[in-house]
């Protein structure tokens, strides 16, 4: 095994074969023919699974900069840029997790277990996701439960908003749903209170509607 010091050079001297093997990694379109093979392969082997975790896709990105400097000592200014650029993914996905993308893309076709399933991968919340990630986690828990399980999605939608929601509309469905759980329960001032906090944070009015019907069958409570 190379060790660092081998790798960027210093007190080390490149054999001709290994200048060889450098050269044609990092040349042209073989370079980054490489670097999508490198993802392909990592995504389908098992211990794709550690990757998960939102500390190695920081890992990731700091070794895409010092390969991204290497590559500008090397002269292979094309390369060191497109490198620095692709750090800009596994930066984006720390705090975008790309399961709870893809479930949110599920969830707008309607397809339920599509979305479940999504998120059946995240093994471990608090290691693979900041804290808002795990907001959004139950906020689309409560979604999909809210149709079969009342009692857990309340749950869910409760941690969620503890954990903070990025957008005040997603804050104002959850409020919304609790409120509808708590009219379901005949805690009408409970229910009333969430029903207002929902109607502040529905800036654009799109929730307005299912506020209005809620508020008029509270008066029949």
């Amino acid at each position: 095994m190379v060790s660092i010091n081998s790798l960027f050079g210093f007190g080390y001297r490149y054999s001709k074969t290994e200048c060889k093997y450098t050269k044609t990694f990092f040349s042209g379109k073989q370079f980054y023919k490489n670097i999508f093979n490198s993802f392909y392969y990592l995504c389908n082997h098992k211990f794709t699974l550690i990757m998960f975790h939102k500390n190695i896709k920081l890992i990731l990105a700091g070794l895409l900069v010092v390969a991204g400097i290497w590559q500008f000592t090397e002269s292979n200014i094309g390369n060191g840029i497109f490198l620095i650029l692709l750090t800009a993914i596994p930066i984006f996905l720390y705090f975008k997790n790309e399961f709870i993308l893809l479930a949110f893309l599920k969830l707008r076709k309607q397809d339920f277990e599509g979305a479940n399933k999504w998120l059946s991968y995240i093994k471990n919340p608090e290691g693979a996701l900041v804290r808002k990630q795990q907001g959004y986690l139950n906020y689309l828990q409560g979604i999909m439960l809210s149709q079969t399980n009342i009692n857990q999605a309340e749950k869910h939608f409760k941690k969620a908003i503890e954990l903070g929601l990025s957008m005040d509309m997603d804050l104002a469905v959850a409020k919304l749903n609790l409120a509808g759980v708590a009219m379901s329960r005949r805690r009408k001032l409970e229910a009333t209170n969430l029903l207002n906090e929902a109607k502040k944070l529905d800036k654009q009015g799109m929730l307005k509607e299912q506020i209005s019907m809620m508020k008029e069958q509270m008066k029949k409570i």
